[in-house]
């Protein structure tokens, strides 16, 4: 247990900073979910529209330290890929 008032804050922000990246988190996969759903559909127009709504969720994610820049990349490159192979 933290005996210290700093450590009790950091405790405190840590739990408030862990409830925010969480619901980040699943903001960014909602919006990736909707992406691969469209993909199984076999829907062009709608995988293309999905993905375009997702990229900038999913660097967002980058920008505010969810998710590591090389994982979104990676993500966004396969996306990509296969909504142009539709």
């Amino acid at each position: 247990m933290a005996n210290s008032p700093q450590a009790r804050k950091r405790i405190r922000r840590n739990n408030r900073r862990a409830e925010v990246n969480t619901a980040r988190m699943s903001r960014i996969r909602s919006f990736v979910k909707k992406v691969e759903t469209a993909l199984d559909a076999g829907n062009k127009d709608e995988a293309a529209a999905a993905l375009k709504a997702a990229q900038p969720e999913l660097a967002r994610g980058v920008a505010r330290g969810v998710m590591h820049k090389n994982t979104v990349a990676r993500k966004m490159s396969r996306l990509s890929k296969r909504v142009a192979a539709l």
